[in-house]
């Protein structure tokens, strides 16, 4: 009773006006608030596994099917002592900080997104052994690179039974050859960022067999064509006709805003895998270049089929913008970033409450009357539902409060 009574306090907070989500703030906003000591409990030494709440999560959230962004999203943080922080890459600010960093995974089905999952990135600096106790990091959490961790999100979401009709991501993850190989090999379509010196082939070199040689050990692997070498995408691009670039316009299914920009795309061979004379299946590279007053150029790896029409590239690679939209709601309404404690299963557990939170408000959101339910909105609604339950439960306090209806006030 008393995990269920700081489970149920511990959303209310999240879902309350407070403009910080620690919990503190959270519970000067609930009814009810039982003592600061049986909140934290309830968060940091309490026996539940926050895995298995995000996995009755995936398991229930009416969406079976769509998008899958993967992305690295930084915490910025004043200190040194939250698990995980350092001076590393935070995408959310586009710069090196001292942050933490979480790679998550959302769906995006129907206009809607969906927050499925989340891991916190830890270094190895964070595994010794007297971080993992003062984190209280188990032993069984090991090293593991971010393009790892988003391949671990990927298989849990596609455990629950959850249909990945394509895989989104940005350059961090889009110019590791390993996951891009993973997606091939589990005939997924994806479209993500690369990096401008990414190396790729014009379409797919025609290999020439080995030359026979009458001494020494023969040889067996393939050989270019006199003359074919990989190029960085940047210097392909450069040399694309005015001719080959359009200009595209795309729409944001929800807000109805529109954008444009200039794009072009020709079927290349990456050439990570070169080296060891192998050739990865061919693919799309798109090139996207804003309208800017110094344009900048964007590059894509997209696994389409051939015939995919420009357009058909530009509305994939561009629904990335969902993971936009639902992180400003979860962190500046919700608090995903706002948890002040130092160890991993508190992080752990405040990243799955909160989207157990923001599931609730897509949940509401399907409603026929709540096509536009905002987030104050929801607050009011949960407010009366409380107000209702206090007196159900507490019959003596209604009571009291019809009697005050015969009190004659004599000012």
């Amino acid at each position: 009773m008393a995990q269920r009574g700081a489970f149920r306090r511990y959303l209310l907070g999240l879902l309350s006006d407070s403009p910080r989500k620690s919990m503190s703030a959270m519970l000067a906003r609930v009814s009810d608030p039982g003592s600061y000591q049986a909140f934290q409990h309830f968060l940091t030494h309490a026996p539940w596994d926050a895995e298995r709440l995000w996995g009755r999560l995936r398991a229930q959230i009416p969406a079976r099917s769509g998008v899958l962004i993967l992305d690295g999203t930084g915490f910025p943080k004043q200190g040194t002592h939250s698990v995980g922080v350092a001076r590393q890459y935070s995408g959310t600010l586009g710069k090196i900080a001292n942050c933490q960093v979480a790679v998550t995974a959302a769906l995006w089905s129907d206009a809607q997104a969906w927050f499925l999952g989340a891991k916190l990135y830890l270094s190895e600096a964070w595994l010794t052994a007297d971080q993992r106790s003062r984190a209280r990091i188990p032993s069984t959490v090991g090293f593991h690179e971010k393009w790892r961790l988003a391949l671990r999100l990927l298989r849990q979401v596609r455990a629950a039974k959850i249909r990945v009709t394509a895989v989104l991501a940005d350059a961090e993850f889009g110019d590791n050859s390993q996951l891009r190989e993973y997606l091939h090999r589990a005939h997924l379509a994806y479209a993500v960022g690369i990096s401008s010196t990414v190396t790729v082939f014009r379409g797919t070199p025609r290999l020439r067999a080995p030359r026979p040689i009458r001494r020494g050990r023969p040889r067996l692997r393939p050989t270019l064509p006199a003359g074919v070498a990989p190029l960085a995408v940047q210097a392909l691009a450069a040399a694309w006709s005015a001719r080959q670039w359009r200009t595209v316009r795309w729409r944001n299914a929800r807000s109805g805003r529109s954008w444009a920009a200039r794009f072009a795309a020709a079927r290349v061979t990456p050439a990570h895998a070169w080296r060891q004379r192998r050739l990865p299946p061919e693919v799309w590279l798109l090139a996207e270049q804003d309208r800017g007053s110094t344009p900048r150029i964007k590059y894509y790896l997209i696994n389409l089929p051939s015939t995919a029409s420009l357009r058909a590239l530009v509305q994939l690679a561009h629904q990335r913008w969902a993971i936009e939209q639902q992180y400003q709601e979860l962190k500046d309404e919700l608090g995903l970033d706002h948890f002040e404690g130092r160890s991993l299963p508190g992080w752990e557990r405040h990243v799955a409450l909160t989207a157990l939170a923001y599931t609730f408000l897509q949940v509401e959101r399907q409603r026929p009357a709540s096509r536009r339910l905002t987030l104050p909105h929801v607050r009011a609604i949960i407010r009366e539902v409380l107000t209702a339950h206090f007196f159900v439960t507490r019959p003596h306090y209604l009571k009291r409060m019809l009697k005050l209806q015969h009190v004659v006030l004599r000012i």
